[in-house]
């Protein structure tokens, strides 16, 4: 059995592959070009938008599955709501206030979701890994604005 401190490999694999998108599509909008997509009436910039609302959707269903799986508490559940409804509200800023709300959220998030392994409802291992994933994908996602 895997230590409680261990990162699960799938974790690390899947974490790291989550970074694709924020950096290759933060990577064609700094550089200005589109990679084709303007072809099919997108860009880099509209992708990692929608991509970093999704993704900080994810990150408040974590602290509510970790509520509903060790009884966390009502605060947890109002908590879990914040980034899905910040991102929606990013969604409709205009450039480049929508990247950068979202590169915000998702940095904060990765903070403020600290208190879940300190109050035993996440192991210690996705704190640290929830840092760095979070730091990259914000990073991207403020260079990118």
């Amino acid at each position: 059995m895997a230590h409680r401190n261990s990162v699960p490999i799938g974790a690390i694999v899947l974490g790291v592959a989550g970074l694709i998108p924020f950096l290759g599509f933060a990577a064609l909008a700094v550089s200005g070009t589109d990679g084709g997509l303007s072809s099919i009436g997108l860009s880099p910039r509209t992708i990692l938008s929608a991509y970093g609302a999704v993704i900080a959707s994810f990150l408040g269903g974590i602290r509510w599955g970790a509520a509903a799986a060790r009884n966390g508490g009502n605060g947890d559940y109002l908590v879990a709501i914040v980034p899905s409804l910040v991102a929606w509200a990013a969604m409709a800023a205009p450039a480049p206030w929508d990247l950068r709300i979202l590169g915000g959220l998702v940095l904060a998030w990765g903070l403020i979701d600290q208190d879940l392994p300190r109050r035993g409802l996440t192991p210690l291992w996705l704190g640290r890994l929830r840092l760095v994933l979070s730091g990259v994908a914000g990073a991207a996602l403020l260079v990118a604005a």
